[in-house]
């Protein structure tokens, strides 16, 4: 699903209503009709419902969604227009005209009119849109401001009214903090970022019939990992396929008192398609790996308690390092070792990462197409700060594109960025997710999906994607609260079962 700028969506707009043909009018009924309906499913008809709307077309969808409501028999229904401007849009004088005959408007144009909004009661959001260039102010921050401390339930339409659709906002702008945003077509890139996130709680994306024929030829940097996306890439297993047919995976990982991320990483690689998998792990792992991992099979370094030698190399079709391991000095001269002797991709993940940036010069040495599951500090490690997360997104692509790698920054709609200088966000997973180890079980995932013979772009991309899919049945099953990365596991068939 491709995220669209603000200039993109206008542009989108304009050509679904002159090749549809649609009005302009009759388009915004669409989407306050579905704004409606969804609306609907969330509150009851006796609730309170205070509609604040701007003087655009923003507004407009406001005032329809005022009707819609009150002749779907909602009985306390209000409406307030913000007069920010001097000057409505047609749409909104249109849909004004309408509501008059139903209900009448109050203009808010100064704060001795803003209303008392009662915390029980729902505001919708209606009074800027995703085209807002410039910081709410006057007026429209005053009132922006008093239904934030209103304590109510607010649902934005479309964009929280003062978030920019497509950059960042300064320090001290005044926002909406929406409880629920509905929005149109696709999610705002500014819903992605974590900066963002007291303003967007919660968004639901709802599909207002905007044109997909014009939609495919523009060209995105931003796009949104569903379902879709991933069942187009997904590969079905042959009849007469065997074992050898689905790649040797090998995962490196494990030290003295952290071979609970070998594990982890070893056990997701099992549970995601590889047809064979090994590990090489330190000495002191391999009762522990072989009573926890039956299916996979064991390679023990000479070293007791860290990796430090090399193996064979060139039966295994994917290699994740990382998980575990540990920094001490022997283990960064076996991660230089097998970074210079190498030349497949690998997934790179925790402690390698940690090597990496600790020793710079490794950089030109990670091989080509290979895959970096950074969390944010070390990402941080890795790339240095950033004073906001689109810069962050900047420097993940950058890193992507001089070295020729796909970068994972997890997180919320974890990133995915490629050597092409475009970034995927993730749709699936949730806060449970947030522990200890699932980490581990992402790089397992990964590299079993590269083994099989997907490009990096496609075992991140897809990898994330069931990852957390797997998460998001877990946390039903058991709550985010007591799940673990072990569950992530335990439910990975399900997650891939979609696409079988």
């Amino acid at each position: 699903m491709k995220i669209l700028s603000a200039e993109q969506i206008r542009a989108l707009d304009k050509y679904t209503i002159g090749h549809e043909p649609i009005s302009s009018v009759d388009l915004m009924e669409r989407a306050a009709t579905k704004f409606m309906e969804a609306l609907a499913n969330d509150i009851s008809q006796e609730t309170a419902v205070y509609v604040f709307c701007g003087m655009g077309n923003n507004g407009g969808d406001g005032l329809a969604i005022a009707r819609l409501l009150l002749d779907a028999g909602y009985k306390s229904v209000r409406v307030f227009v913000v007069k920010h401007s001097a000057k409505a849009s047609e749409d909104f004088l249109m849909n004004e005209g309408r509501l008059a005959k139903l209900l009448p408007v109050q203009y808010i144009d100064s704060e001795t009119q803003i209303p008392v909004v009662d915390k029980e009661a729902v505001v919708i959001d209606a009074i800027f849109g995703s085209g807002l260039s410039r910081p709410a102010d006057g007026i429209a921050a005053a009132v922006i401001a008093a239904i934030n401390n209103s304590g109510a339930s607010v649902y934005s339409v479309d964009i929280p009214s003062g978030l920019y659709c497509d950059k960042v906002n300064e320090t001290g702008d005044t926002i909406i903090q929406s409880t629920s945003t509905y929005t149109f077509h696709a999610p705002k890139l500014t819903f992605l970022l974590a900066d963002n996130a007291k303003y967007v709680s919660r968004y639901e994306v709802l599909d207002i019939g905007l044109s997909r024929n014009y939609e495919k030829d523009l060209e995105v940097n931003y796009e949104y990992v569903d379902e879709a996306l991933v069942a187009g890439w997904f590969h079905k297993r042959g009849k007469f396929s065997h074992k050898g047919t689905y790649g040797h995976a090998l995962i490196s990982a494990g030290s003295y008192g952290k071979m609970g991320a070998a594990v982890l990483s070893v056990g997701a690689a099992l549970k995601s398609g590889a047809g064979l998998v090994s590990t090489h792990i330190p000495k002191c792992g391999y009762n522990i790996m072989q009573a926890s991992n039956p299916e996979a099979m064991v390679i023990s370094d000479e070293s007791e308690n860290e990796l430090t030698g090399m193996v064979d190399y060139s039966k295994y079709s994917a290699i994740g390092i990382g998980p575990g391991i540990g920094k001490t000095e022997r283990t960064a001269d076996f991660v230089e070792n097998l970074m210079k002797g190498y030349h497949k991709p690998m997934v790179i993940d925790a402690d390698a990462l940690n090597i990496i940036s600790e020793l710079h010069y490794l950089r030109e040495h990670i091989p080509t197409g290979s895959v970096l599951t950074p969390h944010p500090g070390e990402f941080k490690r890795l790339m240095g700060n950033w004073s906001d997360d689109l810069v962050k997104i900047q420097k993940q692509i950058d890193f992507s594109k001089q070295h020729r790698v796909t970068i994972v920054l997890k997180g919320a709609n974890t990133s995915i960025s490629t050597p092409e200088g475009k970034v995927f966000f993730n749709s699936t997973g949730n806060p449970g997710m947030a522990k200890g180890g699932s980490g581990d079980v992402l790089t397992g995932v990964i590299t079993a999906l590269l083994a099989q013979g997907y490009s990096a772009e496609q075992a991140a991309i897809i990898g994330v994607f069931v990852h957390g899919r797997a998460g998001d049945i877990a946390a039903e099953v058991l709550g985010q609260t007591g799940m673990t990365a072990r569950d992530i596991i335990q439910f990975l068939p399900e997650a891939f079962a979609v696409f079988e």
